[in-house]
């Protein structure tokens, strides 16, 4: 027992040992380990909150944006109120940050510019909604979907399956086409030309029944066939059709199947599709010489 009375009492002396004096105030051991303990304890629990309630978001139909959003402003809440209950166990007020903002603001300002800039950035693209998780766009020559927009950079999948991360102020700062930022319809078109003395008005029937056919191809607005143009080989029709934006693969893989589809139909009504063709006149004489051997 008194083995057991000596060793708490040795770690009642370490724990109140001090570490630090400022005025009548002073800083132990205990209060450091205490403050940590909080700080690992509130960071679990703000992990497992968050877990919770964005788990039951999730049943409901808010977008994956908004989920995200909803996620920072829980977890940075939480550990605002960790670091404060940690500050007040080591008996630190806030006023005395007072004294060093003003070096802090100046380190801020010249070593982590670009960080705050990215990061303040995410922020404003989680609120205003310029780009949301799940969105297909178009930076540069780059085309992908919006997999993640995080506190520095927003995670792309790229049409050929490779991820980039893009700073979030790039995002901003410049030009982004958003293929779904109001709805996924997109519109595309094929083109393609046809021998003249062609049935032209077979010709944009055809067309129509292809697109008809397809299952991704919309029917509101309905497809739409030109005659465009008498080029000096063809004439040249388009037809323009709405589907809903998946993918580049995923539009070039429906104007794909429109191509087998008019090449099978232009196949059995007998309709050629036409190809470069030249006429050549010869104006004069043709002498042939005969060799003297």
């Amino acid at each position: 027992m008194n083995d057991i009375d000596t060793l708490m009492d040795r770690v009642s002396e370490i724990l109140g040992m001090t570490l630090v004096t400022t005025g009548d105030a002073r800083l132990t051991v205990g209060q450091v380990l205490l403050a940590v303990f909080a700080v690992i304890v509130g960071l679990l629990v703000a992990r497992l909150l968050e877990r919770i309630v964005i788990g039951r978001l999730r049943r409901t139909s808010l977008g994956p944006d908004v989920l995200q959003l909803i996620r920072r402003l829980l977890f940075y809440g939480l550990m605002a109120m960790v670091v404060l209950t940690a500050l007040a166990i080591l008996g630190i007020p806030l006023t005395a940050f007072a004294f060093v903002s003003g070096a802090i603001a100046i380190g801020v300002g010249f070593g982590a510019q670009n960080i705050i800039n990215n990061f303040i950035s995410g922020w404003i693209l989680m609120g205003e909604r310029p780009i949301r998780i799940g969105d297909f766009i178009e930076i540069g020559e780059a085309k992908g979907r919006v997999e993640a927009i995080n506190n520095r950079s927003t995670r792309i999948r790229r049409t050929d399956g490779v991820h980039m991360l893009v700073p979030n102020s790039t995002l901003l700062e410049s030009t982004v086409v958003n293929w779904t930022l109001v709805d996924d319809r997109i519109r595309t078109k094929v083109s393609v030309g046809v021998a003249y003395g062609s049935p032209v008005r077979q010709v944009a029937d055809i067309m129509l029944a292809a697109c008809a056919e397809h299952d991704h191809i919309l029917e509101d607005p309905a497809p739409a066939v030109f005659f465009e143009d008498f080029g000096d080989n063809a004439l040249v029709f388009e037809v323009y059709f709405w589907l809903h934006a998946g993918s580049e693969l995923g539009v070039r893989g429906v104007a794909s199947d429109i191509r087998f589809a008019l090449d099978a139909g232009f196949g059995e009504a007998g309709i050629v599709v036409a190809f470069p063709q030249r006429d050549v006149h010869l104006d004069g004489t043709l002498v042939l010489e005969r060799s003297s051997d």
